[in-house]
């Protein structure tokens, strides 16, 4: 199944590559990865899609939020109907 996540990172070198090589370590591959920066300037936004299911979903939320780089991540998902479809945050 296919996850996007949202993650504010703090704006340092290293971190982007702590990000990525937690999912390098379990063999999860990264769709696509967009950076951007906030109104504030040490902190960036991190935006990316993988494919897998909803335990490694799971297991690579709580391991994010154990990096110290990470100030907050979440799993965002559609929900509702095909005409009713809104966009909601799964901090889970």
């Amino acid at each position: 199944m296919k996850h996007t996540l949202s993650i504010l990172l703090q704006n340092e070198s290293g971190a982007l590559v702590r990000v990525a090589g937690l999912f390098a370590a379990r063999h999860v591959n990264i769709d696509a990865l967009t950076v951007a920066a906030t109104h504030d300037p040490a902190v960036s936004q991190l935006t990316l899609v993988l494919h897998g299911d909803e335990g490694t979903l799971q297991q690579i939320l709580r391991q994010l939020r154990k990096l110290v780089d990470v100030l907050d991540a979440n799993s965002l998902s559609l929900v509702g109907s095909r005409d009713g479809s809104r966009l909601t945050a799964t901090p889970a």
